[in-house]
């Protein structure tokens, strides 16, 4: 999370929205040497309060399960280089503009036995986007291919004890600098550009 105060947003809702829409994040774990990570779609509940995801089995953080761990889910939103000359004002830096939300708690192994709903409701809400296209579902598999698949993956759960998020967006700049940089932002470089310069737009 960025240090600086200016952008650390406390609107539980608003982070709370945007990890639940992306539903993809860095799932990191402290070992005995550098964190395990491993990059993860979840389901976030509606409140916030619980993230339901799969690993595969073999993944070495299955092995840390053997109790409720304390886990992070770094979840990246839009982000981009912005150049100084972009600012039309003097003695600028570059510096990077992006979001990020930050989800805090105790990831468990979840009965195997709850995997098969796990997998049906994390398949229809990306499905859901993809209508009008008639949603995949699991059913369409044989019982013996899907029962080799759910073999290879466990079901877990994190218990959220904290959110936290940073929406770095130029607001420590003027307006007119920051919507400058912003009109700029979509000719430069990084990831969904053009959604980072709507969210410098309306910070």
């Amino acid at each position: 999370m960025h240090p600086n105060p200016a952008f650390r947003v406390e609107d539980r809702a608003r982070h709370i929205e945007f990890a639940r829409d992306r539903a993809f994040g860095v799932l990191a774990i402290s070992g005995d040497g550098a964190p395990l990570i491993s990059h993860v779609p979840f389901l976030l509940s509606e409140d916030g309060a619980v993230v339901d995801l799969h690993l595969v089995r073999s993944n070495p953080i299955v092995r840390m399960l053997q109790g409720p761990k304390e886990v992070r889910i770094a979840v990246q939103g839009p982000d981009g280089y912005v150049s100084p000359d972009w600012y039309g004002v003097a003695d600028q830096v570059p510096t990077w503009n992006y979001v990020a939300v930050h989800l805090t708690g105790r990831l468990e192994l979840r009965p195997q036995d709850e995997l098969r709903d796990l997998l049906d409701r994390q398949s229809a809400f990306f499905e859901d986007r993809l209508l009008p296209k008639a949603p995949w579902v699991t059913g369409k598999m044989s019982d013996d291919a899907l029962a080799r698949m759910m073999r290879m993956i466990v079901p877990c759960r994190m218990q959220v004890e904290d959110i936290q998020g940073t929406w770095k967006l130029g607001q420590n700049k003027p307006e007119d600098a920051r919507i400058a940089a912003a009109d700029k932002v979509p000719g430069g470089f990084g990831s969904e550009t053009g959604q980072l310069a709507a969210l410098m737009h309306k910070a």
